[in-house]
């Protein structure tokens, strides 16, 4: 008989007991559950009488005969050095017996699981020996030749959930391989796991753990261990995220009323990875109330901060996720229904760590036309009082993880242009009254932020003169690293300055006009990067919008010059 067709045979697993006749099991009073009990080894009382179908019978009967095929093929020598093909072989022979061995005694005794307790103990041994396979990767193409990787994940779904725990600590191992997209071992072993719908069973098999019980709570860390491993190479598979019911089950886990552990940080972390650039991901989990389930997430810490740093980078994967969805037109209405708005206003008065995050989400919220509707609420619930203070004076980085000074600045005055943009005539008239408040004291600070970035600008212009030379740079990659060294804050200052002197009172650009007399600075420079910023507004969603907007520019610059 021929080793490789012993090793793919796949009987057909025992039909589980129905669910009724379990929870009657669990109902009856004053019996007393045992902790093999409790993991489905422990003695309990018969079933309801059934006849064995003839499938069964069958199965038994190829069971037994490929049973016997495997101790035949078996050699009870075991030889010492390096792990080699030979050797794997032996070994998958040894645990596949096991395998068979496991399922003959729960068909022949499925109600009495003293009958298979020791089998499972043997499964569970010979899975525990698989884990030096993890230790030469490039022998994984012989478990996926000889069907061990199928065996693997059908042992996922055993019955017996210590064996199922098992199984995923192995196969966490195994993905954990450093370098694993150069390594041609570990590619096969992506690729057997991906063809067995790997996710889809990870996901089933989570569902049925409980966390109160180390074991199973480790079993859950480690099953999110393997998607995150999984998702390194091959970032696609989020795709599968929600068919595959890992978001429904993310977000269960968020919201479930637990203690904060490393799970809920790494269920944070995953769903953080699933929505970074899967835009069906980011409208599923809208879908599934997930723009809610964050918001109340997060309210915790409107008010209080995090008490360890674990905490806090949970809390910072949430802003993520939340930053990531809102890129998405349908999940600004739920923001906005949520009240998303009114919790991250709160959260920048309160001035606690959630503040960093607060404001790139009211960034991400306000950005762009699919933002006005937020633009407009913003300004009704009182924000202009919380964003112009951050705008006069920056706060200093807050945590390790923080913002810095630079950071926090294009945040806040992205805000501010978002909303010149975006607002009704009523909400605009407003926001361009805060430019003539206190003797005109936030033209000022404006024209103090045009200053401090266009150093920065020349700094880094000189510097990538010699660069572009030495590292043959084209002209995009040119302005990507001028973006990056404060252009791009800078154009954000200059729109907010264009803006205000060309639409609002004449005090404004008066103003505008005497400090750059006094710092002998030119208007043409505020021209120059205005132009620059419209010629490379680049591609978006419509080139229609694209032009508008290029058009408004100019149409600000004109003016600009004739007020």
């Amino acid at each position: 008989m021929d080793v490789g067709e012993l090793l793919t045979f796949k009987p057909e697993m025992a039909v589980k007991r129905a669910q009724e006749e379990e929870e009657e099991e669990k109902e009856r009073p004053g019996r007393k559950r045992s902790r093999l009990e409790s993991r489905g080894l422990g003695p309990q009382p018969p079933a309801a009488t059934t006849h064995p179908t003839v499938t069964n019978a069958r199965t038994r009967q190829i069971v037994e005969e490929k049973l016997q095929q495997l101790e035949q093929q078996e050699d009870p020598e075991t030889d010492e050095g390096p792990l080699d093909e030979s050797k794997l072989k032996k070994m998958i022979l040894g645990f596949e017996k096991r395998v068979l061995k496991n399922q003959e005694l729960r068909i022949k005794f499925p109600d009495d699981p003293r009958k298979f307790m020791e089998s499972e103990i043997e499964l569970n041994d010979a899975i525990e020996e698989l884990h030096v396979v993890a230790t030469v990767p490039e022998l994984y193409p012989v478990l996926v030749e000889v069907g061990t990787v199928k065996s693997l994940l059908a042992l996922l779904s055993h019955d017996n959930t210590d064996i199922a725990i098992a199984t995923v600590d192995l196969l966490q191992e195994m993905t954990e391989v450093e370098d694993l997209q150069d390594d041609s071992g570990a590619e096969a072993l992506i690729e057997g796991l991906l063809e067995g719908q790997v996710i889809t069973i990870l996901v089933h098999n989570l569902q049925r753990l409980e966390e109160t019980q180390k074991q199973e709570a480790d079993g859950v860390h480690n099953t999110l261990g393997i998607i995150e491993n999984l998702a390194e190479v091959r970032p696609e598979i989020c795709g599968e995220a929600g068919p595959g019911g890992l978001l429904a089950w993310l977000l269960k886990r968020l919201r479930a009323k637990l203690p904060f552990d490393a799970n809920k940080l790494y269920a944070s972390e995953i769903l953080a990875i699933c929505v970074q650039s899967h835009e069906e991901n980011r409208r599923l989990l809208g879908e599934m109330d997930g723009i809610d389930v964050l918001l109340q997430q997060l309210a915790v810490y409107k008010r209080h901060d995090p008490s360890t740093s674990e905490e806090q980078e949970m809390m910072e994967n949430l802003f993520d996720t939340l930053c990531s969805c809102l890129m998405l037109l349908a999940n600004r209405d739920l923001f906005l229904r949520g009240e998303g708005l009114q919790l991250m206003n709160l959260m920048l008065r309160e001035k606690k760590l959630s503040r960093n995050g607060a404001l790139r989400v009211l960034d991400h919220a306000l950005t762009g036309a699919e933002g006005a509707d937020n633009c407009n609420k913003f300004v009704e619930i009182l924000g202009l009082r919380t964003i112009f203070p951050l705008f006069m004076k920056t706060p200093g980085k807050h945590g390790k993880k923080g913002l810095t000074k630079d950071q926090h600045e294009e945040h806040v005055v992205s805000i501010i242009m978002s909303l010149l943009r975006n607002c009704r005539p009523n909400q605009r008239t407003r926001l361009i009254n805060k430019f003539t408040e206190n003797d005109h004291e936030k033209v000022d600070r404006l024209l103090e932020l045009h200053f401090k970035y266009l150093e920065k600008v020349l700094a880094t212009n000189y510097a990538l003169e010699e660069q572009a030379k030495a590292e043959n740079l084209d002209e995009d990659d040119l302005y990507l690293r001028r973006l990056d060294g404060g252009l791009f804050s800078l154009q954000l200052v200059d729109y907010i300055m264009l803006d205000v002197c060309a639409t609002g009172p004449p005090s404004i650009k008066r103003r505008v006009l005497k400090i750059l007399n006094l710092r002998n600075a030119s208007v043409k420079t505020i021209k120059n990067i205005m132009r620059e910023y419209a010629s490379n507004l680049g591609d978006t969603s419509s080139s229609e919008a694209q032009a508008e907007e290029q058009d408004r520019i100019l149409d600000l610059l004109d003016k600009f010059q004739n007020t």
